[in-house]
């Protein structure tokens, strides 16, 4: 069994050799460097980002599509999930709904968001909340058709009969494992939906990269993609973290 520094160096060194081969790829000649800059230059290139406020703006406009449209698809998802989870009548009326509609990839909206709402920030959380919902939907639809019917019937005999109140003290809590599982994947395809979003010209990091990737400036393309990776850890250790706190009843 390894210790625990061992455990915490392995992770940097792997790290630190991809860095390496990063950096040797287009120093060597391998590839281009205007198809592939070396990450020493990117610290500069982020200075000048910085400096002229545009990654900032950047930022703030996508965590702003991010947050809005994560929230709208994991309620509507959980929200969709629970009454078909609960209800057979409303899974059957929804089950081909859901056939035809489900197979549809996000960036298939795209049309339908601008000619609904422009190229707005209103397109791009649409977008971002499609992305996000089916996979809560499945997710929460799930974990609750697997939450032990027994506990269901114990609740109803210690006088919790009616739907709403089995679902707060009994469902929610039994199926919000496999509920917040779906919750964390959709953390991660939110970024994805973002970038796809703002790609048509949505003010953003999706955006940025564009307007950069026209003008070959593959170091400030890069920079806005370790922007997106740093954000993505950040949003994903503090969820783990909330979701070890709702979970710690496990323990």
């Amino acid at each position: 069994m390894r210790s625990r520094p061992a455990a915490l160096l392995l992770p940097l060194l792997g790290l630190a050799a991809f860095f390496a081969l990063w950096e040797a790829v287009p120093r060597l000649g391998l590839v281009n460097p205007a198809f592939l800059p070396p990450p020493s230059v990117l610290p500069e290139a982020f200075l000048r980002e910085l400096r002229s406020g545009q990654w900032l703006a950047a930022i703030g406009g996508s965590l702003g599509h991010y947050l809005v449209g994560l929230g709208l698809g994991i309620g509507l998802g959980i929200a969709a999930g629970t009454l078909t989870g609960m209800s057979r009548t409303a899974e059957g009326l929804t089950a081909w709904v859901v056939r035809v509609l489900r197979p549809v990839p996000g960036l298939a909206w795209v049309p339908f968001a601008i000619i609904w709402f422009g190229v707005s920030p209103e397109a791009a959380l649409f977008i971002v909340a499609i992305g996000v919902f089916w996979i809560v939907y499945f997710a929460s639809h799930g974990a609750i058709r697997g939450v032990d019917r027994d506990l269901i019937e114990l609740a109803a005999a210690f006088g919790f009969r009616s739907a709403p109140e089995r679902l707060i003290t009994v469902v929610w809590p039994a199926a919000m494992p496999g509920i917040l599982v779906g919750v964390r994947t959709a953390i991660g395809q939110a970024w994805m939906a973002v970038v796809a979003a703002e790609i048509f010209g949505v003010a953003g990091l999706g955006q940025r990269m564009m307007q950069a990737s026209t003008l070959l400036a593959t170091d400030i393309v890069v920079v806005y993609m370790l922007t997106m990776a740093l954000l993505y850890g950040v949003f994903d250790a503090a969820f783990t973290a909330l979701q070890g706190w709702m979970l710690r009843w496990r323990a």
